[in-house]
């Protein structure tokens, strides 16, 4: 058990990543948890008042079981199977951290300053979520995928756009913690 306590190697994620790809592959499904927010919305009936959400649901069920395992995984894993203590930052990242109000993580996976529940209490706290969830909801919409399953899936397969849409998305990640993060914290 303790070899599942610590943070796992990039070589044995990635091959585990791989190894999942094959068999996506294999099977013809192509991974993505984005495409996941249409089958729901079909699934809920929103195919009855926008033509974008009318198609064949019961296809993607698979799909609605990665997330699911995916959601319960990562409960399992960060409620049993992990140690935040082992979570190690430049100290030069938690001055950074620290200039903009964020405290140190001393053990934790997520500082308090941005997933404390009471960031609720802040209107300008939920602006910025909301906001966030927007422009994530409508980039995804509009690079026709999210960074899971460009990065994983449009890469392993060879997709030109997923590598401009990867590219995209580093870069505008870079933008946005080091130039406007700042400025909304």
């Amino acid at each position: 058990m303790e070899l599942i306590y610590h943070t796992w190697s990039w070589y044995i994620s990635g091959f585990l990543i791989g190894l999942v790809m094959l068999v996506l592959v294999y099977f013809g499904k192509t991974f993505g948890m984005s495409s996941n927010l249409r089958t729901l919305c079909s699934l809920a009936g929103a195919g009855n008042k926008v033509a974008f959400f009318n198609f064949n649901w019961k296809a993607q069920r698979w799909n609605l079981a990665v997330v699911a395992g995916a959601m319960l995984g990562g409960f399992v894993a960060t409620h049993y199977l992990s140690d935040a203590s082992n979570v190690s930052l430049n100290p030069k990242t938690i001055e950074q951290l620290q200039t903009m109000n964020i405290d140190a993580p001393e053990g934790k996976l997520m500082p308090n300053a941005l997933f404390a529940k009471e960031i609720f209490n802040s209107p300008k706290s939920i602006a910025i979520l909301v906001l966030g969830g927007i422009l994530i909801g409508f980039g995804s919409r509009y690079a026709g995928g999210c960074t899971s399953g460009h990065a994983i899936s449009g890469l392993s397969n060879l997709q030109l756009p997923s590598l401009k849409a990867v590219i995209g998305f580093f870069i505008g990640g870079l933008i946005m913690s080091h130039f406007i993060l700042p400025l909304i914290l």
